[in-house]
């Protein structure tokens, strides 16, 4: 779903054909920012590329006529909204049919406020170009220029197989928290609960990179990909001692942040959007109780298992006098 970052801009992930009429939809991280009354895209958060990464492309608001639901338009496209911008019309499919409706409701708003006022002109020049694409995280093939209505449109190709975001390398849109294909729905293992992408801070460098998160009955792992078979690691729940919205979010300057902390380690994890962090901190919370029981924190197992061991009981009981032996 479309949320406001801290700087008070709408945003989240979008799949957007690029390349109008290709049928070819990209997963892409949206920014509608009125106060500079632009709606940018980009490879992914800008909060996990190396700063000054630029967008990808951006649409100037003034030029946005209308936007509106598209799925009769092209009904293979599941939640299919268009953008009218001049004479380009801009296809994107949103994650859900609320996800749709909420985008389309935020970009009208946000046109019908940047609406020039009476006598005000926009000067169309090179500068301030209708669409800008542009790309530093994938070669470009080629490009062309346009002048539709005396607006630049600059429209660029670019090499396939992308592999951003969990995006497929065909270019064809995959549903969200798709497992791998190892665990293919008709085979998938029952004791799943919930699988996505997300971005997690290293270890050591502390640099912030994608992956994909897995959670089971006993544990989180994380993947390189959704494709891949071996997880990078295993975090077991009976290790964790708790989890929940990071409150060091403020300092780190990332939204939808939270932190699972182990016996060893807290990891944070960045999520796409607040109902997807609200929803893991949910999902894992409720997999430790169901694995626990009501009540039980992970000091409690580790002290529930220490005197379960018979020498330490036998030791207990004799206040250290008697051998365990």
């Amino acid at each position: 779903m479309p949320y406001v970052d801290r700087q008070n801009r709408i945003c989240g992930f979008l799949d957007i054909e690029e390349m109008e009429n290709s049928g070819k939809f990209l997963r892409r991280y949206f920014i509608l920012d009125t106060m500079d009354s632009s709606l940018m895209w980009f490879m992914d958060n800008p909060q996990n590329l190396p700063e000054g990464t630029s967008n990808v492309g951006s649409i100037k608001l003034t030029y946005i006529s209308k936007v509106s639901d598209a799925t009769k338009l092209r009904p293979k496209a599941e939640f299919c909204f268009v953008i009218n911008a001049g004479m380009r019309k801009f296809y994107l499919q949103a994650n859900d049919k609320q996800d749709l409706v909420e985008w389309v409701s935020e970009l009208n708003k946000a046109t019908k406020i940047t609406v020039p006022k009476s006598g005000e002109q926009v000067a169309p020049n090179t500068a301030e170009a209708c669409v800008d694409t542009s790309s530093s995280a994938t070669k470009q093939v080629s490009y062309k220029t346009e002048i539709v209505a005396g607006v630049p449109i600059i429209t660029t190709t670019q090499e396939k197989g992308e592999g951003q975001n969990g995006a497929d390398k065909s270019g064809l849109r995959k549903p969200p928290g798709q497992l791998p294909y190892y665990l293919s729905r008709s085979n998938q293992d029952q004791s799943v609960i919930k699988t996505g992408y997300c971005v997690k801070q290293g270890a050591v460098m502390k640099n912030w990179k994608r992956r994909y998160f897995m959670l089971d009955d006993n544990a989180l792992s994380y993947f390189k990909t959704d494709m891949e078979r071996e997880p990078l690691k295993v975090i077991l729940l009976k290790e964790v001692n708790k989890v929940q919205e990071c409150k060091q979010s403020d300092l780190m300057m990332r939204d939808n942040l939270f932190e699972l902390v182990t016996t060893t380690r807290t990891f944070y994890i960045q999520s796409d959007s607040p109902e997807e962090m609200h929803g893991w901190i949910k999902a894992i919370s409720g997999a430790i109780v169901a694995q626990r029981g009501p009540g039980r924190s992970a000091a409690s197992m580790r002290q529930a298992r220490r005197l379960s061991n018979p020498c330490i009981q036998r030791y207990t009981s004799c206040n250290g006098e008697c051998s365990t032996d």
